[in-house]
């Protein structure tokens, strides 16, 4: 078992790679490419991974943006609709079958505002279907969505708030979005994960609340997720960790000064890291200077592949139409 700061079920797949010499049990790994777009598909399939990997059993899938996604809309079109296509073979709902969309995160925070932007975002019909049923196609699925905030805001769990609702709106279906953290820079704001198994908001940066799951709410729960954040002793860690393995390659032939730098234990460097900062800047998590363009153009992304998932019957030019 490893101690691990990451929402991201292929970095923990990493991780736990590294730990066993690339031996893993318990864990099935494909990749697959689309247009261009890579998709990692991480299924954790007993308990022994589950307790090595630190997450449920069940399947994620990380779908991996181009670089310039968020400054192209044809390249975000086409990564919404992977994300719908991944989406599509996890919902398992009829036409006539309601989904709930949530949006998890505090809308006063930019990296943490992802899933009220999506919301935002969404094509919402279950109203019209109660309302005005004549004049609504009978192809386009019944959606709701709600924002319910942070418990910092409300006072109330969210996990309360989303379990009121459950009761009361019946869903057959949930999907969850929610801003990750990252353990490595250069997948915060570039990776997209789908998961089966349900998520705990907040756990990435040490605020674990309540899990919204199939088993707590009875409902099946697709979590989907981006992350924007990156802790700061992990960075400053894996820093530390790419000068000293220059250092090694150049001291081969010290013997003594070489066998001195493999002999940095990487807990007690990472444990040292975190009380070095904690006095100065506490638990620092770290995001680009460009997130509020980037959360905006991925709630995008994310917004269109729910609403392609959940409306078969439509393509993506009738949904913005819908939305416009």
């Amino acid at each position: 078992m490893f101690n691990i700061r990451t929402d991201l079920a292929v970095e923990a797949k990493e991780i736990y790679k590294q730990e066993n010499n690339g031996e893993m049990s318990g864990v099935e790994v494909e990749e697959e490419y689309v247009d261009d777009i890579k998709t990692t598909i991480v299924k954790v399939v007993n308990d022994v991974g589950e307790r090595m990997m630190g997450k449920p059993k069940g399947t994620y899938v990380t779908i991996d943006m181009p670089k310039f996604t968020h400054y192209d809309a044809e390249t975000m079109d086409q990564v919404s609709e992977v994300l719908g296509k991944t989406l599509s073979e996890m919902v398992n709902i009829e036409d006539s079958m309601t989904a709930l969309v949530v949006g998890l995160g505090n809308w006063n925070i930019t990296p943490d505002a992802l899933g009220p932007k999506v919301v935002s975002k969404l094509m919402v019909t279950r109203h019209l279907k109660q309302l005005v049923p004549d004049k609504i196609d009978e192809g386009i699925r019944p959606v709701c969505a709600i924002a319910p905030g942070v418990l910092g805001l409300t006072g109330i769990e969210t996990g309360e708030i989303i379990k009121g609702v459950v009761e009361k709106v019946k869903p057959n279906l949930i999907i969850c979005i929610d801003a990750l953290a990252s353990r490595k820079m250069d997948r915060v704001n570039s990776t997209i994960q789908i998961g089966d198994t349900g998520i705990s908001p907040g756990s990435g940066v040490g605020n674990k609340r309540m899990e919204i799951s199939e088993g707590v709410l009875g409902v099946p729960v697709i979590a989907v997720g981006v992350p924007t954040v990156v802790d700061a002793a992990t960075m400053a860690n894996d820093t530390i960790d790419m000068v000293l393995d220059q250092m090694i390659q150049e001291s081969e032939k010290d013997s003594k000064f070489y066998n001195m730098l493999k002999s940095v234990d990487k807990d007690e460097k990472q444990k040292m890291i975190q009380n070095i900062l904690d006095p100065y800047v506490g638990n620092l998590m770290v995001t680009p200077k460009e997130v509020d363009l980037v959360i905006d153009s991925v709630s995008k992304v994310i917004a269109n592949g729910i609403n392609i998932a959940l409306q078969p019957a439509l393509n993506l030019e009738d949904i913005n139409k819908f939305l416009n």
